[in-house]
């Protein structure tokens, strides 16, 4: 189990509650000095402490997970990289020195620089938003409600104990040791919720793919969808009535600031909730780290998509029986990151291209090969990295197909758990990528592909001496 350090959150929830720390250390059945140390940052927490921790302070076990000063120190390097900053230049030691001294206020400037770029949008689109209606100081200081749900789900730890468990319980109460098959949840959806499901083409191209319509109890699903794609839909299905106090409860206690941030938080649970259903916790975990990974095996045995059984390892770090910690993410042709997702210490690229020389991007040159690399951060952090395209088919002729990319990986030192890694000489330095987030937060001073001058440097032009670039770069002064 990776070592937890929560003092701080766990003292200042304490001081809310107006609790002695003697109080506190007598129900944790622990004694004051040891609740001292652990609230000190000296000791982490068990797992069992975490356990009675959560139930003693009704925490939920995701607030005792916290931004380290690393991933900080790297979201305020990404946002200096705005050119909003270009004439800042601050050194990587002077960012992980705030981030460590003042991480609340940190925090504040990130808020601070979204709300900036949040409302810069919206200037650039002041005349649709005009005729349609829309503008406001409280508008424009709302966030976007995809970017906030994708940080309610990181500061989440990527994985939502209440619904796993319970999503788990369900299949194990159901089903057993059985597979969850898309029939069985089409008869439970009968039998328990009285929604009988119908498969059916859609009247008209891009109409919805699943429909509940209350009125008969009948859910329509679109038979153009793949199998994985319909079984994972009945799920959704079942998670917005079965689980739905826990669903607003979660959603509810994140405080969106935008409402519709509340809704896709909602969904996006719901989705959680039907993954972890069709694919139970301690079964796949298992299966999992018996196939090394190997996404096509679970693949196979629980009836999912490649893409589905990815995002699915990205989520298994239940304390006390953690996996591997891994990253997942979705592309487009146009580099667009559709999904992210990091229970790492990866980090994606929130504004502007990802790094080109990272193996995500010739996944679509080589379509069903997995890419394997091995990628190196310009902080020295090795990952294992895999890449494969995808296709999500149409389901007619003349029907549009979708294409990505989907990557996933993790911190080389737990590259032996995946069979990816025999593809590969995880020894020798020849090798290795070296990549970055993005070009504007990159430190490389000899990177070949580069787009655009690192944030901390400035540039030197000979009109007598031309490179590969028409500059140089100069490290910041």
């Amino acid at each position: 189990m990776k070592k937890l350090f929560a003092g701080q959150i766990l003292r200042r929830r304490r001081e809310e509650l107006s609790l002695p720390q003697a109080l506190v250390a007598r129900r944790l059945g622990i004694s004051p000095s040891y609740l001292n140390q652990i609230e000190s940052d000296q000791r982490p927490l068990t797992a069992a402490i975490l356990v009675e921790v959560t139930r003693v302070l009704k925490l939920q076990v995701a607030d005792l997970y916290d931004d380290g000063p690393e991933r900080l120190a790297a979201n305020l390097r990404e946002m200096l990289s705005d050119p909003l900053f270009e004439h800042a230049s601050v050194s990587g030691r002077e960012l992980k020195a705030i981030s460590t001294a003042a991480p609340h206020l940190v925090r504040a400037m990130l808020d601070l620089h979204s709300t900036y770029r949040r409302m810069e949008e919206r200037y650039r689109g002041l005349d649709d938003a005009l005729r349609q209606g829309e503008g406001g100081v409280e508008a424009q200081r709302r966030p976007f409600a995809f970017d906030e749900v994708r940080d309610f789900f990181h500061f989440m730890g990527n994985y939502c104990d209440a619904l796993d468990r319970s999503a788990e319980a369900l299949a194990e109460r159901l089903w057993g040791e059985n597979a969850v098959s898309y029939q069985s949840l089409a008869d439970y959806s009968a039998r328990e919720l009285g929604a009988r499901v119908v498969v059916s083409t859609p009247k008209a191209a891009g109409g919805p793919i699943s429909r509940y319509d209350p009125d008969i109890g009948v859910l329509f699903l679109d038979a153009d969808q793949e199998p994985a794609t319909q079984k994972f839909l009945l799920g959704c299905h079942i998670a917005a009535r079965t689980q739905h106090e826990k669903i607003d409860e979660l959603a509810d206690g994140a405080r969106f600031k935008s409402p519709a941030s509340g809704k896709i938080a909602k969904l996006a649970l719901a989705n959680y909730f039907a993954s972890a259903l069709v694919m139970p916790y301690a079964r796949f975990s298992g299966e999992a780290r018996a196939a090394r990974h190997d996404v096509e095996r679970p693949s196979r045995q629980f009836g999912v998509s490649i893409e589905q059984v990815c995002h699915r390892f990205s989520t298994l770090q239940r304390p006390g029986r953690e996996g591997a910690p891994f990253y997942f993410l979705r592309v487009d042709r146009a580099g667009n990151i559709t999904k992210r997702h990091s229970a790492t210490r990866f980090q994606f690229a929130r504004y502007g291209g990802a790094c080109p020389l990272w193996n995500i991007h010739e996944a679509f040159e080589r379509p069903n090969h997995f890419l394997v690399q091995v990628a190196e951060m310009p902080d020295g952090v090795r990952y294992l990295s895999v890449a494969r395209s995808i296709a999500k088919k149409g389901g007619s002729f003349g029907s549009p197909q979708r294409n990505y990319a989907i990557g996933f990986g993790c911190e080389i030192d737990h590259a032996q758990d995946l069979v990816y890694s025999d593809a590969i000489d995880l020894r020798s330095s020849a090798t290795v990528a070296k990549i970055g987030v993005a070009c504007r937060v990159c430190e490389r001073q000899d990177c070949l592909q580069r787009a655009v001058p690192p944030l901390d440097a400035a540039i030197e032009i000979d009109a007598n001496e031309r490179g590969l670039a028409p500059y140089r770069l100069r490290s910041g002064e």
